[in-house]
């Protein structure tokens, strides 16, 4: 059943977290850190961060309720976006590090799902009174990239020792890149928000196909870097089910 209310996706992404602990499923990275986010936002509405919070769980809500729809479509082997699917099938890949597993359910659900979620939590005429609360969402994952490291680091113990030499640096190209991804997101949200109902499942399967090649991007990065993933997978440490403890 779909969410209804932000304790409603909470609730559901601990389903998700605690099946897949119990069974050993690599589905379990990106929900851990999701439910992470999702509490965080919810505190954010709570505490009065957002211009209204009514608008914000809403927007949770319907963003949510695509992926919680995603995997559901995967688990009972029925249609699902392009993007979603790469990322569920990678799990049966053995070489995929953690990180990939996280950027391909990012890639999905921020570079798809949050553009489709912001077109139909207002009417068109309503979109840019939204953006400022959308954009808060940056800071709010911005603030979580340093414990992210820090979990990761537990997974590849190398990643402190990079994470020392590299300094600020890669916390701001991070941060950076969410903030292009998420300015990506808003410009589908306008471009859906201008497209007749009707037409928009056409629209967003036309951009799901592009988000797929960013997908593409993240399993396959090239030869040089393809050969440091591997050495990070054969790094990597602790069962599958402990890693998603460390991400929760």
């Amino acid at each position: 059943m779909p969410a209804k209310t932000i304790d409603g996706v909470i609730e559901q992404l601990t389903e998700i977290v605690e099946w897949a602990k119990t069974n050993e499923s690599r589905l379990g990275y990106f929900p851990a850190l999701y439910r992470k986010v999702t509490i965080r936002v919810k505190e954010g509405i709570e505490k009065g961060e957002f211009q209204n919070g009514e608008r914000m769980e809403r927007l949770d809500v319907i963003f949510a309720n695509r992926y919680l729809d995603a995997f559901a479509a995967h688990r009972n082997s029925t249609p699902l976006t392009k993007s979603w699917e790469i990322a569920f099938d990678a799990i049966h890949r053995w070489r995929p590090v953690v990180l990939q597993h996280l950027l391909l359910g990012m890639n999905a659900h921020i570079d798809l799902d949050l553009g489709i979620a912001a077109a139909q939590t207002v009417a068109p005429d309503e979109l840019p009174d939204l953006k400022n609360d959308f954009n808060k969402i940056n800071e709010i994952l911005g603030s979580l990239v340093n414990n992210v490291q820090d979990e990761l680091a537990q997974v590849w113990p190398l990643l402190k020792y990079i994470d020392k030499f590299a300094g600020k640096s890669d916390e701001f190209l991070a941060n950076f890149g969410m903030k292009i991804t998420r300015d990506q997101a808003w410009r589908i949200a306008e471009k859906l928000s201008a497209t007749p109902v009707a037409q928009r499942d056409a629209k967003i399967a036309e951009l799901d196909n592009d988000v797929v090649q960013v997908s593409k991007i993240i399993l396959n990065p090239g030869y040089l870097l393809r050969l440091f993933l591997l050495f990070v997978r054969f790094g990597e440490r602790h069962s599958i089910a402990e890693i998603i403890e460390i991400l929760e």
